[in-house]
């Protein structure tokens, strides 16, 4: 069964990121059965969905006159037997917590079609480990999505002990057939490829917070005003290149030294945590944040600088396009 063949998808959890992950693919084409064991939360996430197609026809990457077409793509239900029995493609997107990811793939290795592949949008957990229980293996895999789904082209592809090749390149070209930018990452590490990175960025951040080196508003607009958009165009490593590999040889044998080496998570995040200051899902983190009770005012300024962007670095080829 070749690439081709996939064409009913059902998404386990309709949550942040499971009701955008829904949506790419409806956008795509697919018939998508978006399955979660709240009601309430389906809704939320029809409500949602029709809300990021609006933004994004405004926006210019999708059509107007294609947002009912998109949606009636999507049908919701609590039922998983009900949501996977057909699918050829499954992926979830579940509380990134090992033993609920055990027992959705346990559940998903007797549901599901032989022939489907299973895939998991876990953030930092091994596939491997995830589908212990499942049976032929080599259909298992990572695609790893990035918030706001609908928005972030990129989405990591991992390679589990079991995984066959033929999985990877399927997945990938089922995500490339929807204007997404697939990023086979090899072999499996915690929290995969950009999450090192990350939060090996975030680590330094948050140390030189917690050591009054610059406001958190200062911080922000330092790293989206110059690293951010440098990034976003072009990368780390062909970064070097252009400035030269022997100028970052010569600040690394400075710098390396006094840059943050943490094991563990800063004080001012526990700090916080335990104050139950925990961003933006109450209110208030590093800062606060008003809700409408769908959006947060942040979160659209978020998206539509997004929108803009893409439409430089991410031109439309052609309708579906995230």
């Amino acid at each position: 069964m070749n690439m081709d063949g996939i064409k009913r998808i059902a998404v386990v959890g309709a949550g942040v990121m499971g009701h955008g992950i829904a949506q790419v693919f409806a956008q795509g084409g697919h018939q998508v059965i978006l399955q979660d064991t709240s009601g309430a939360l389906l809704e939320r996430a029809e409500e949602r969905i029709r809300m990021n197609l609006r933004a994004l026809a405004e926006g210019g990457l999708e059509d107007k006159d294609r947002i009912e077409q998109i949606a009636s793509r999507i049908t919701s239900t609590v039922d998983l037997r009900e949501a996977v029995a057909e699918a050829d493609f499954v992926t979830e997107s579940v509380s990134e917590d090992l033993r609920i990811k055990i027992e959705v793939f346990r559940a998903l290795s007797s549901l599901a079609p032989r022939h489907a592949i299973l895939a998991s949008n876990t953030s930092m957990l091994r596939i491997t480990d995830i589908g212990r229980h499942v049976t032929h293996k080599e259909r298992l895999v990572t695609a790893h999505w990035f918030n706001p789904p609908y928005l972030i082209p990129v989405v990591e592809v991992v390679k589990g002990e079991h995984t066959s090749l033929d999985t990877v390149e399927r997945t990938v070209a089922l995500l490339e057939g929807m204007g997404k930018v697939p990023i086979r990452v090899l072999k499996e590490v915690p929290g995969h490829l950009l999450n090192r990175i990350q939060f090996a960025l975030f680590r330094e951040t948050l140390a030189l917070l917690e050591a009054g080196v610059a406001a958190p508003e200062e911080i922000d607009k330092a790293v989206s005003g110059s690293l951010g958009l440098r990034l976003a165009a072009i990368g780390p490593l062909r970064s070097i290149d252009l400035a030269g590999l022997d100028l970052f040889w010569f600040g690394m044998r400075d710098i390396f030294r006094s840059l943050d080496t943490s094991r563990e998570p800063p004080g001012i995040i526990q700090e916080k945590v335990e104050a139950g200051h925990v961003g933006k899902k109450c209110g208030k983190g590093f800062f606060e944040y008003r809700s409408d009770g769908l959006v947060d005012e942040t979160e659209r300024e978020r998206d539509g600088k997004l929108i803009r962007l893409l439409k430089i670095l991410y031109p439309r080829k052609g309708e579906g396009h995230a």
